[in-house]
């Protein structure tokens, strides 16, 4: 069963995985992202870990910050960042299950956010139909990111 919790230090170990070549040219890892919350001076950014079984198996950031506008206007919405999951546990439903649970998880935890946002390289495809799975609405928006195009992304809480 997949659950999404608040990021607990003890987690490290299990969502510091590798990575390949491919998936790092559309996400940071999880060190990364961490040491990029811990460099900014606001609090407005939360790292979740996926767990299957209670046992921590991905990892993504809920992102309060002013880069959401680059996809929104919405001063509610939350931005989606640096989504991975464990290579032993890709393939089998994680990433998408765990997708479809984030607006549960804002709902409880942020009761003032109304939308949640992201951005998916147009080159990786099997993410964007994930997205699309999980209520992701693409409306024709991209943007140009360190990778390339990306499609522009939102889901209403």
């Amino acid at each position: 069963m997949i659950r999404l919790e608040f990021f607990k230090q003890e987690d490290f170990s299990k969502v510091n995985y590798g990575l390949d070549e491919n998936q790092l040219r559309f996400t940071a890892t999880a060190e990364q992202a961490l040491q990029n919350i811990e460099k900014r001076d606001d609090n407005d950014a939360f790292p979740i870990t996926i767990l299957e079984d209670g046992i921590p198996v991905g990892f993504f950031v809920l992102d309060f910050g002013k880069d959401k506008f680059e996809l929104t206007d919405n001063t509610s919405a939350v931005l989606i960042r640096s989504l991975s999951v464990n290579p032993e546990m890709q393939g089998k439903g994680v990433g998408k299950e765990a997708m479809m649970q984030v607006d549960d998880f804002v709902r409880t935890h942020f009761k003032d956010c109304s939308e949640i946002v992201l951005a998916v390289n147009q080159k990786n495809e099997l993410a964007y139909h994930i997205y699309l799975k999980a209520g992701y609405i693409y409306d024709g928006k991209t943007r140009i990111g360190r990778s390339g195009r990306q499609y522009l992304m939102h889901k209403k809480v």
